[in-house]
């Protein structure tokens, strides 16, 4: 009889299904020709067992897609059968429903085998850039119109490329280099876990991956469900408004913790929109579980077992369970925005250990120029997608982080690779002081952008942003951040979502919001707050009107003047 597996040796084995998933998405970035997957890891990687469980995930990553892949898998083995796959088959949708959320994110599944045994799966997501249809945008009137949806299907079958498949998807597209570039990108991820899972196992002279497995689920569970059962139990609720598009969106929830277990009901929120802002309810549990997952045991791996302790639901037909066929374009908008919502009901719960609301969605801006039957023939035709971000909530013991991807963990867009993969011309990007809400502890900074064509051709914005008219809120006394802003330099503004075109020669300017504040800003050292001042966060009136500071001309602490300020506020 062979002997037991010691809890050293599957540690060691956990810790090796890490590395390979961290080399997968790796692979994915380094290979990739999309900006927004090679620059700003908009991708996530993972590997499974047998049964489509997940084992282990990368770290580069955005919750939509590791939270939604780690379901996406058991799809896959609904529709095809094991007993059907073979080496060298991968498998690929981009149905949002089954997905990621919206068409752009395309998740392949490769089934692994060791000495000829399936022996479990591996999977990766990304986004693409374009996939016909009315593009990045809003606008749609279903899902249809927002281009080519793909269901579960062979995109390798035993090493061969479904080459139909790939001229489909090139022929329908804008960007049809990028996105043949890609998807070989997603099958190499899939091939480098593959083969480093196979060397893996013949390393350590496994047959399967059922003990591993085993382990990774029941020590992850345990250690989640301890983290929920030192929680206060109960009920919670929360809500937030937040500003939508055909009407303003009411985003409510009610949490519950006990057993071990937590229910997020999203029962109260608004129903669907008739654009494409709508989130599949895959999307929105992705989001809500991953904001509960930092509070309770972040320590642990994300995995199957770490997961198993949250539920969310939402009644079909609202915002967040958007029911096929409406258009879901833009469902990070909205689902980027529930971390901050079921966070809002646990600072009930733990007051002393939830942040601020933050700017939470991405200032997520699809470009696209000289498609137009209009456009001047000598304009370059490029459709990018830039990315950048606010400023998140103060922490209870900490200032809130500016200009940070959160909840999103994708990264800001650099200027050098805006500039040379489209004919765009940043003319500024600096942080944006005084939009983080003043408090005892400040909430991050958002920043502003400067965009114009380097060609002076007019280009396509298509508005994807909120918090326009709703700010990060403040809590305990701290103040809200402010609000998100898209003009012209000329002071036309414009609107948060939708199609609009930057007019040539114009220079479009987008603020990105700042985080709330946490505790009163009284409270706040006046050292701290001129220290704000003097990196030019703050402003000398922000000093005076938010934290009751007075300041002398060379920039240090008046307390004499400050000591009647704060107490005239009171």
């Amino acid at each position: 009889m062979a002997n037991k597996t010691s809890a050293v040796e599957l540690q060691v084995m956990w810790n090796r299904l890490i590395a390979v998933v961290d080399e997968q998405a790796q692979a994915l970035m380094h290979t990739a020709f999309s900006p927004i997957v090679r620059e700003s890891g908009d991708i996530s990687a993972g590997v499974f067992d047998v049964d489509g469980n997940m084992l282990a995930q990368a770290v580069t990553g955005t919750p939509g897609h590791i939270n939604t892949m780690a379901e996406s898998v058991k799809h896959f083995l609904s529709v095809i059968p094991k007993s059907t796959m073979r080496p060298g088959d991968t498998f690929m949708t981009n149905d949002p429903w089954l997905g990621s959320g919206h068409l752009n994110d395309f998740v392949l599944v490769q089934p692994c085998f060791h000495k000829r045994k399936l022996v479990g799966l591996v999977s990766c997501t990304s986004h693409l850039i374009d996939l016909g249809g009315l593009g990045m945008g809003p606008d749609g009137s279903d899902v249809y119109d927002e281009g080519l949806i793909i269901p579960p299907i062979r995109l390798v079958e035993r090493g061969e490329i479904n080459a139909t498949l790939m001229s489909l998807i090139k022929y329908n597209s804008r960007t049809p280099f990028q996105n043949e570039g890609d998807i070989y990108a997603l099958i190499a991820c899939c091939d480098v876990a593959h083969k480093r899972l196979d060397e893996m196992m013949g390393e350590f002279g496994i047959a399967d991956l059922g003990e591993v497995g085993a382990y990774i689920y029941a020590v992850s569970q345990t250690a989640s469900e301890a983290a929920i059962d030192a929680a206060p139990q109960g009920s919670y609720k929360n809500s937030m408004m937040i500003d939508g598009y055909d009407f303003e969106i009411e985003l409510a929830a009610s949490l519950t913790i006990g057993d071990g277990r937590i229910e997020v009901d999203f029962t109260g929120s608004s129903p669907c929109s008739k654009f494409g802002i709508n989130v599949p309810l895959n999307y929105a549990t992705a989001y809500s579980v991953f904001g509960l997952r930092c509070i309770f045991a972040p320590e642990v791996p994300n995995n199957a077992g770490s997961l198993a302790p949250f539920r969310v639901s939402a009644p079909p037909g609202c915002i967040v369970n958007a029911q096929r066929p409406v258009p879901v374009a833009q469902r990070h908008i909205i689902g980027q925005m529930l971390p901050d919502v079921v966070l809002g009901c646990l600072r009930k719960a733990m007051p002393k250990r939830i942040p601020a609301e933050g700017s939470s969605c991405m200032y997520d801006l699809p470009l696209r120029g000289g498609f137009d039957a209009t456009s001047d023939k000598d304009a370059t035709r490029f459709a990018v997608e830039l990315t950048h971000n606010g400023g998140t909530g103060a922490r209870p013991g900490k200032d809130g982080l500016s200009v940070t991807a959160f909840p999103s963990g994708v990264y800001g867009s650099q200027i050098e690779v805006t500039e040379s993969t489209a004919p765009l011309l940043v003319r500024r990007r600096e942080l944006r002081p005084d939009s983080g809400g003043a408090g005892k502890h400040r909430g991050g900074l958002g920043q502003i952008i400067e965009i114009e064509s380097r060609e002076s051709m007019p280009f396509d914005l298509f508005g994807t942003v909120d918090r326009v008219r709703y700010p990060a809120r403040g809590c305990f006394g701290g103040l809200d951040g402010a609000c998100g802003h898209l003009a012209l330099k000329s002071g036309e503004r414009l609107a948060g979502k939708g199609k609009q075109q930057i007019p040539g020669g114009a220079t479009l300017v987008f603020q990105t919001p700042g985080g709330g504040g946490y505790g009163d800003p009284r409270q706040r050292k006046p050292q701290q707050v001129a220290r704000d001042y003097a990196a030019g966060l703050i402003s000398k009136r922000a000093c005076r009107r938010d934290y009751g500071v007075a300041l002398k001309a060379d920039g240090s602490v008046d307390a004499v003047a400050t000591r009647a300020l704060r107490a005239a506020m009171k």
